[in-house]
């Protein structure tokens, strides 16, 4: 099997059935379409049942719910292809997809992982109630030194890694974006999926036992943003805690400071990543300043969205010490900061949707994320 695209689901019935055949509708043969489904209880089982007439379709059921980290795990070791691919089920993989992976992998060689680009749907009130939708086009900001297709040897792939101690993101750290050889996931020591972002640690343990990867700069999948994305919990600032026990996550660790839990999660797997990769990563640290930097930011972008209150933003910055204020201080000289910093007070009227995502657009009359694929693929061959 050249091919698994593996596809673990709770209760997502309402949006698996476009996930489902935007995978089974491509004339691949050489795949496999694993389907976990997590003792859901709503119309997930009749949507799979839809598509059981397609060998390439390969679905099993828990008996009661488990962690999403173990509801992938139990996906990927159902799976027995040569690539994997980990996509979500309300996400959207792009017609000719495995044809162009295929022709990849033969031109450099069996690489250990292949990097891409997208875009990203966000669907009606995922931030909101009666919120529009929205689409960023490219998903992810690569930087200027991420040029075109281009071979990665080791070093750059660890340079990628250190960077994220940094709080330096080079690449997209979710699993969509990502085609990784079942080669390099036999590397690593475990399980590769662990909490609290099983895609994050799993990606940059790869990255770190890798001897090659490849980057291409083309769009190849569609992100999907929902009412039921972990995105979706996160940014509704009530709901932070459903999204902690949605993953079965827990942030703890010594100096952490209320705020955006993606920086403090983040945080936590980089610790993790350090104690199990201890021979790529001995003089590496986490970043206080930068760490900081990034809760202060999220603090005033709570803040200017109405989220928080001004003796509120005043309370949270009195947590700082005299030391992790000089940082802030001298930070500012960082490129990457003063860009954020002059975007959050030149923009007269903040909105979560250009907080939190990049390059987002209104995008009406589009409903859901097949059609969104419809209208972005005849968009672009309108506009060559």
């Amino acid at each position: 099997m050249k091919f698994s695209v593996l596809l673990p689901t709770r209760n997502g019935g309402k949006y698996l059935g476009n996930c489902i055949s935007s995978v089974l509708d491509q004339s691949y043969e050489d795949m496999e379409l694993i389907v976990c489904d997590n003792a859901n209880t709503d119309d997930t089982p009749k949507v799979i049942e839809s598509f059981s007439n397609d060998p390439r379709l390969k679905a099993f059921k828990t008996e009661k719910p488990v962690s999403v980290i173990e509801n992938w795990n139990n996906t990927l070791y159902a799976s027995s292809g040569d690539y994997v691919l980990m996509i979500g089920d309300d996400d959207f993989l792009l017609s000719g997809y495995f044809e162009r992976m295929e022709k990849l992998i033969k031109k450099y060689n069996q690489p250990d992982g292949i990097t891409y680009n997208g875009y990203r749907y966000i669907s009606p009130e995922a931030i909101s109630k009666n919120a529009p939708s929205y689409y960023s086009d490219p998903y992810f900001d690569f930087d200027s030194d991420f040029r075109g297709e281009e071979k990665f040897p080791p070093e750059r792939l660890h340079s990628i890694v250190h960077d994220m101690f940094r709080f330096n993101v080079k690449v997209p750290l979710n699993t969509l974006p990502h085609l990784w050889s079942r080669k390099v996931i036999n590397r690593v020591d475990g399980d590769i999926f662990r909490p609290p972002y099983p895609d994050h640690f799993a990606l940059n343990s790869m990255m770190l036992r890798a001897d090659s990867w490849v980057y291409l700069p083309e769009k190849w999948f569609v992100i999907g943003v929902t009412p039921k994305s972990y995105g979706h919990f996160v940014f509704s600032d009530d709901e932070q805690k459903e999204g902690a026990e949605y993953l079965g996550i827990s942030q703890k660790f010594e100096g952490q400071l209320p705020g955006n839990p993606l920086v403090n999660n983040m945080h936590v797997w980089l610790d993790l990543l350090k104690e199990n990769h201890p021979e790529h990563l001995t003089n590496i640290r986490v970043s206080r300043v930068n760490y900081v930097r990034h809760q202060v930011f999220f603090w005033v972008s709570q803040y200017r969205h109405g989220s928080i209150t001004l003796t509120a933003l005043l309370r949270l910055l009195g947590k700082l010490n005299f030391l992790e204020w000089m940082g802030l201080v001298a930070s500012i000289a960082d490129k990457k900061c003063l860009k954020a910093l002059f975007s959050m007070v030149t923009i007269l009227k903040a909105s979560k949707i250009n907080t939190f995502y990049y390059g987002a657009n209104v995008l009406e009359g589009i409903s859901n994320i097949e059609e969104f694929s419809q209208w972005i693929c005849n968009k672009n061959s309108t506009d060559k």
